[in-house]
């Protein structure tokens, strides 16, 4: 094959290759769209509130029915920042722009932050300030015409994303290392952030594990809750931890470890409110209701405030009345909490009970010699009256043998 021919096939597949490359990078037209080529409609957008970024997806094909394309869609008029453009999927059916910014009030595209508190309700009830940070913006489709009338509806699509800042978090599995849960992003949520581990040790390196027969009493239990992939604008800030004899926290016995600034005088507090992870520790105990069971079994459960960095000192202040929600306050900001489960902390309790067996054992040993010393001496007693009572009628049977022993 000759040299010209291979260019001119050089050539040629070049070509194809562009007019394809060009075809991938041109916006859909209404023949792509189909069925889906309409007016604009409410539902059009989807919003994923993850724990790290906010996720947008909006039907592209109503856009292109408007007269616009995913170029011409601006998030909260931010123009020259290209993380903030939005992305066109083709291979989603139907087709979407896709928009996606992290949490965090620096590089969020625009976005609004916005925290608002409320009074607590439910397991909450106790604390007076429970805070919500809503982050909300507007997608505007940008009119490219030029003149004094347009014919294209402008389009706004709204969206907004509520993350409650307090969660209950549980760990009850202490013969795991860390106990964590993982769920779907809906409504906002950093509950999957959150993790309660256990270790041994005042380092926080080697994690706790529980035998089936329990812990020895009074052994130091040093307790984590760590925010992972949380967003830098949030610390950790424990309000309360406790223990119950339920896996159900409302549903039994409890013993408060801390309460805000109230603390039982043998919980130690490390770290508290100042980075996105929070430390105590604790002796190991038992209920005293299970105290005729061979081990005393409770669960961990803590009420977790995620605090924006500048405002978490103020929530470290030790007034613990309940103070009124102010009028921009949520009233259900945190009805619907999550909880992170697992199985439950035992302490040994049969050291007690043994003591007591062993004193009771050593007190019937000491009856049974008393009973029986008190029986030999009898037995002796019984004896001499006996050999007394023969000597006696002896003489009277001999009375010559008397005067024999005294001649």
């Amino acid at each position: 094959m000759g040299t010209g021919k291979m260019d001119t096939i050089h050539f040629l597949c070049f070509f194809i290759f562009a007019l394809a490359f060009i075809k991938s990078s041109q916006s859909l037209n209404s023949t792509d769209c189909g069925a889906g080529y309409r007016r604009p409609e409410y539902t059009d957008i989807s919003v994923e509130c993850g724990t790290t970024t906010i996720d947008l997806a909006i039907l592209v094909c109503p856009v292109i029915y408007t007269g616009y394309n995913e170029s011409l869609l601006v998030m909260n008029n931010v123009q020259n920042n290209p993380d903030c453009k939005g992305t066109l999927d083709s291979t989603a059916n139907p087709p979407v722009v896709r928009f996606k910014f992290p949490l965090n009030q620096t590089n969020a595209c625009g976005s609004f932050f916005r925290t608002t508190s409320a009074a607590g309700t439910g397991i909450f009830s106790d604390f007076s300030n429970i805070q919500t940070v809503n982050i909300s913006g507007v997608i505007r489709s940008n009119d490219p015409t030029i003149g004094i009338v347009t014919y294209n509806a402008e389009l706004k699509y709204f969206y907004s994303c509520a993350y409650p800042l307090e969660y209950l978090v549980n760990n009850t599995q202490i013969d795991v290392s860390a106990s964590s849960i993982a769920v779907k992003d809906n409504n906002g949520s950093f509950i999957s952030t959150l993790s309660l581990e256990l270790f041994s040790d005042p380092g926080y390196t080697l994690p706790m594990t529980i035998p089936p027969l329990g812990i020895e009493l009074r052994t130091n239990i040093y307790v984590q809750v760590k925010a992972t992939n949380l967003t830098s604008e949030y610390n950790v800030l424990l309000d309360r931890c406790y223990a119950s004899t339920s896996v159900y926290p409302t549903n039994s016995t409890f013993f408060n470890l801390f309460v805000s600034c109230s603390r039982d005088q043998m919980t130690t507090m490390s770290v508290n409110g100042e980075s996105q992870s929070a430390r105590f520790s604790f002796p190991a105990f038992r209920f005293l209701e299970q105290q005729n069971e061979t081990v005393s079994t409770y669960y961990l459960h803590c009420i977790t405030r995620l605090c924006e960095r500048s405002t978490c000192s103020s929530f470290k202040q030790c007034n613990r009345k309940k103070r009124e929600a102010d009028s921009t306050g949520i009233t259900n900001g945190l009805s619907d909490s999550k909880t992170i489960s697992g199985g439950p902390i035992i302490t040994k309790s049969d050291s007690i009970q043994t003591s007591k067996e062993e004193v009771l054992s050593e007190s019937n040993n000491a009856e049974a010699s008393v009973g029986l010393g008190v029986a030999v001496g009898i037995l002796a007693l019984a004896c001499i009256v006996m050999v007394g009572m023969g000597f006696f009628f002896y003489r009277r049977l001999h009375p010559g043998t008397s005067k024999v022993f005294h001649s």
